[in-house]
This record gives structure tokens, C-alpha cells and sequence, in this order.
């Protein structure tokens, strides 16, 4: 998979994700200028969670992606494998169910949940493959997926401002408002080595979901991908 995965093994990234918990959620507004926010509105559009659905929303850190399935109704599990996430999570939305889980073997029965989602993590997975085949394992037969992740501009120009010089703007300003900066030098670089949309639904396909499709978010940037189980 992408060089820069490779580079670290699950215990180093777990331990970076605990360290910066404390600033996560002020780190993403201040690196995305709060777009992230209106990509992950789009997201739950996408997972259109109905009354009463279970939802299971992966690598959810503190739970702030994992709060608006609440609001319509369904009943949300926050999952990630960091605990400093996890800790951080429990302090500021206590209310949210919050478990423990590796993406590669998740602790969840065979077909429990309605949807399942996982916004920026799938690239912090060790094996992408394996964790997608694990959230289908636990999803409901004609469930849904949706996979909002940083992706690859589809302009030119575009992509080749925002590899070369946003991607390498993102630790200087992780500097000023991050707990551990250091980490997102990292983070840029996953990015970076991340498949293109086609290249990660052809992925989704792989690991045995049905029909996927994308949409792409500010021009590619990020983007929204979905499929059935």
C-alpha cells in the first residue's frame, strides 16, 4: 500500500492520534478553514440515517462526526482505536456511545448495523482492504457505506497547488494550534500517497461491496464514496 502508511506500524499511529485528541477537533477547523464541516453535512446526507437505524461511524476520534446520526434518530456507535480519542470523546459528548476497535477486526457481530461510515481514517487503517471487508462483514445485507476521505483534485492545476504547496503548508499551520505538530507531517503524506477516486472504489469493489460510486467534494480535495453491502 502507500509508502507512507507503510513507514509506521498501528502502535505509532494509535500513539499519535492519543496525542493529539486534546486539539483535534480546533486543528481540523483551523487546517481545512472549516470546510470540513460542510464535507461531513454532505456525508451524512449521504448516509441519510432513518429513525431508529443502527450507525456505525469509524475512526470517529472525539465523536464530532458521529453526533448528527443522533440527531436524526439513529442510534450511533463512535468507534476508534485510539483511547486518547476515545477519553477526549467521553469528556465532551458524554451522552455518545464510544467503543474500542481496530478497523481490521472490529468488535461488532456479523450483519448489526444499517450503515457504516468512516470519514479521513480509512488511509490510518494498516490494512484498508481488510477494514473495508470487516465493515461489510457487519453490515446488514442491502446496507450502505459511505467513505468520506481526502482524495485527488480533478483539475490539474489544481491538484498540482494543492499537493505541492497547501499539503506542504498543513505542519506550519498544525504548529500554531496542534499538540503534537509532528504528527501531521504524517498525516500530509498519507495524503499524498492516497488512490485516486477510482482507485479506492475500485478498492470498495474489491472487498466485495456492491455498485460503488463517488462525488467529488470542493474539486476533488475530498470526496464522498458509497456503496451497498
Amino acid at each position: 500500500m502507500a509508502r507512507a502508511q507503510l513507514d509506521k506500524q498501528p502502535s505509532d499511529v494509535r500513539r499519535m492520534f492519543d496525542t493529539v485528541a486534546g486539539r483535534y477537533d480546533l486543528t481540523n477547523d483551523a487546517m481545512t478553514a472549516g470546510i470540513h464541516r460542510t464535507w461531513r453535512r454532505a456525508m451524512v446526507r449521504a448516509v441519510d440515517p432513518q429513525p431508529g437505524e443502527r450507525v456505525l461511524d469509524l475512526a470517529a476520534g472525539t465523536g464530532f462526526s458521529t453526533v448528527p446520526f443522533e440527531e436524526y434518530g439513529a442510534s450511533a456507535v463512535a468507534c476508534d482505536f485510539s483511547l486518547g480519542m476515545l477519553q477526549q470523546g467521553h469528556r465532551d459528548r458524554p451522552r455518545l456511545r464510544f467503543v474500542a476497535g481496530d478497523g481490521t477486526r472490529l468488535p461488532f457481530r456479523d450483519d448489526t448495523f444499517d450503515a457504516v461510515t468512516i470519514s479521513y481514517g480509512l488511509r490510518n487503517i494498516v490494512d484498508p482492504l481488510a477494514g473495508l471487508r470487516e465493515m461489510l462483514r457487519v453490515t446488514r445485507p442491502g446496507g450502505r457505506l459511505v467513505v468520506c476521505e481526502f482524495s485527488h483534485p480533478t483539475n490539474r492545476v489544481a491538484r498540482t497547488v494543492y499537493l505541492e504547496a497547501i499539503m506542504r503548508a498543513l505542519p506550519a499551520i498544525a504548529q500554531r494550534v496542534s499538540s503534537a505538530p509532528d504528527a501531521y507531517v504524517y498525516l500530509a503524506e498519507s495524503i499524498r500517497a492516497w488512490p485516486d477516486q477510482a482507485g479506492l472504489a475500485a478498492l470498495i469493489a474489491e472487498a466485495g461491496w456492491r455498485s460503488p460510486e463517488w462525488r467529488d467534494l470542493t474539486g476533488g480535495i475530498a470526496a464522498l464514496h458509497r456503496a451497498r453491502a
